[in-house]
């Protein structure tokens, strides 16, 4: 874990990294989603891998070699049991590894009672997802995983769908369109979409079930950090980091983080937020989530010796009527490894602060000036009484 510390220091913490995307590597049929990020930095190299098959997933895995590579087992990987189709090679390289697995999407509503009406969850397990070969953008190093569910009785998503698009970066920076995430070379971002799909009641709203997968002594813990307003997210005051932890440490392995807020507009305004809460952080099941490469990475049966843990992010406030009159919902995060990167004051508040600030300085500074040279003056008419 030190070791990660280390090397993410050297390469990523304000330099660039050799950022590439593979689909499906060594398959060439499109029925399932495989994209491998890999991201090489000045001593060390991060893999991202996404797929849909099964739960939507990403895999996370540093090294502390330049050249270790993935290799994956596709007829072992696609079988009913696939334990052991994806690894690093070398081994050895493999410092740390992670997982974040988007496995449920709730839908609910206040109806007329005190209580809430929750309607069948949507389990992304089950989705049918488009190839994601057709978005993939080696140059803007982006992607998407567009998806229907398998089988839509009430027709919500007849004319609508539900996508993850992922951005990988090569370097530092801040995004343009909001939230407008700050982000590092050692994260990367992923948004997610609901467009179209039609509601199931009066005023509802939509939470997303985020599970996490973390090696034997790593926990995850959601922190939230405030700070004051400032022009790039205006009127939020809160970001939210669930970052993995080793046991009696405070420095963060890996993180997942988000601003609290969602946009109810595919070109953004601050007018089209919608409010954003989390909910429950609580140890799962032992069982891993129902994700191929997941199982495939850490193995059937192996479950109880990694800590699983799940999270639910909601999207609304006391009412859905932002996403009832556009359908349109859009939430982004980083994931990435080390600490989550922080917000420091805008040149927009700075600036303010400082004429806030030097206003009164200067004024009073001029006000003494003033009191010294009618001082002077009045001194220089005195004429001494005989």
């Amino acid at each position: 874990m030190l070791l990660l510390a280390a090397l993410l220091a050297a390469a990523g913490g304000g330099g660039r990294r050799e950022v590439s995307m593979q689909y499906n590597p060594g398959w060439n049929n499109s029925s399932v989603n495989l994209l491998h990020v890999r991201a090489v930095g000045q001593n060390d190299t991060l893999h991202y891998v996404w797929s849909s098959i099964g739960a939507p997933a990403a895999l996370l895995v540093a090294t502390g070699s330049q050249s270790s590579t993935l290799h994956v087992n596709w007829t072992r990987l696609l079988s009913p049991a696939p334990a052991g189709a994806i690894w690093i090679e070398p081994p050895g390289s493999v410092v740390y590894s992670t997982a974040v697995v988007f496995t449920k999407v709730f839908e609910y509503s206040k109806a007329d009672t005190p209580e809430e009406l929750f309607y069948p969850a949507y389990d992304l397990s089950s989705f049918s997802w488009d190839s994601i070969n057709r978005t993939l953008n080696h140059t803007a190093l982006t992607a998407e995983f567009l998806g229907v569910p398998a089988s839509d009785p009430s027709g919500s998503f007849s004319n609508g769908s539900l996508a993850f698009r992922v951005t990988a970066y090569e370097a530092n920076g801040r995004d343009g369109p909001l939230p407008s995430l700050l982000h590092t070379a050692n994260s990367s971002k992923v948004e997610f979409v609901l467009a179209g799909v039609a509601p199931r009641g009066n005023g509802s709203r939509f939470a997303l079930e985020v599970a996490t997968v973390e090696e034997p002594g790593v926990a995850r813990r959601l922190r939230s950090a405030r700070s004051i307003d400032d022009e790039y997210t205006p009127t939020i005051f809160e970001t939210l980091s669930l970052a993995a932890e080793a046991r009696n440490a405070s420095a963060a392995l890996s993180f997942l983080q988000w601003k609290a807020t969602a946009y109810g507009s595919r070109s953004p305004k601050r007018e089209d937020g919608i409010r954003c809460r989390a909910h429950g952080l609580q140890a799962a099941n032992w069982t891993l989530p129902a994700s191929g490469v997941i199982r495939a990475y850490f193995g059937e049966g192996l479950g109880s010796a990694y800590a699983v843990s799940a999270i639910n992010i909601s999207f609304g406030g006391e009412d859905g009527e932002v996403y009832q009159e556009k359908r349109y919902l859009s939430w982004s995060a980083l994931l990435g490894f080390g600490q989550p990167p922080e917000d420091t004051f805008s040149p927009l508040v700075i600036s303010i602060m400082a004429v806030a600030l030097g206003t009164p300085m200067a004024l009073l500074l001029v006000g003494s000036v003033v009191v010294l040279f009618a001082q002077r003056k009045c001194y220089s008419e005195y004429e001494p009484i005989n």
